[in-house]
């Protein structure tokens, strides 16, 4: 194989594995019953007239599997970081005893589960539109190298098979998390 076909098909992959890298940091997003600091991971405190990610202006721990606990290093963030956490729209309720900010996070009814499922599938399914645009990007590249018809069969193969294979990785990770999501 020639190298620009070799480059062509690196490219797609390096895309491929970002839609993935994507994915596992959105999937993380999605809470399976247990607390976890990365599900503040996405809110924002106005800290000073910035907005800056709450884990720059607190320590955000899990003292068990069912809270979660924000400890800033300035009291007079309390008040601001838990408007930042309902503005999240997390489905959280924090309350805070003077020292730091605590979240109980509640368990999971069927209902929610089911919509936490539901989510996660639009994510892989993002994904999979992800690595699917980069095998038609690829496509579309060896198709405007000057190289035999063969090449270019033997090339289109390859990134068929790769996306197979990147297709088939989203699935298992998606159904690994369908079945944390689930488990009780």
């Amino acid at each position: 194989m020639n190298e620009e076909v070799t480059f062509v098909i690196d490219s797609a992959r390096e895309a491929m594995d970002k839609a993935i890298a994507h994915l596992e940091k959105e999937l993380v997003k999605i809470r399976a019953g247990k607390a976890s600091p990365s599900m503040l991971s996405s809110v924002m405190v106005d800290y000073y007239g910035s907005q800056t990610p709450l884990s720059q202006v607190s320590n955000v721990n899990t003292p068990d599997a069912r809270t979660i606990s924000v400890q800033p290093w300035e009291k007079a963030m309390i008040p601001v970081i838990e408007t930042a956490i309902m503005n999240a729209n997390l489905g959280f309720n924090p309350m805070n005893n003077g020292e730091m900010v605590i979240i109980n996070v509640p368990p999971l009814t069927e209902e929610r589960r089911l919509q936490l499922v539901k989510q996660a599938k639009a994510e892989a399914e993002d994904a999979k539109v992800g690595v699917r645009s980069a095998r038609q990007e690829a496509n579309k590249d060896i198709k405007n190298l000057d190289i035999s018809e063969d090449l270019e069969k033997n090339a289109e193969i390859d990134i068929q098979e790769l996306t197979d294979d990147y297709t088939a990785r989203i699935d298992k990770i998606l159904h690994n998390k369908e079945a944390e999501i689930l488990k009780v």
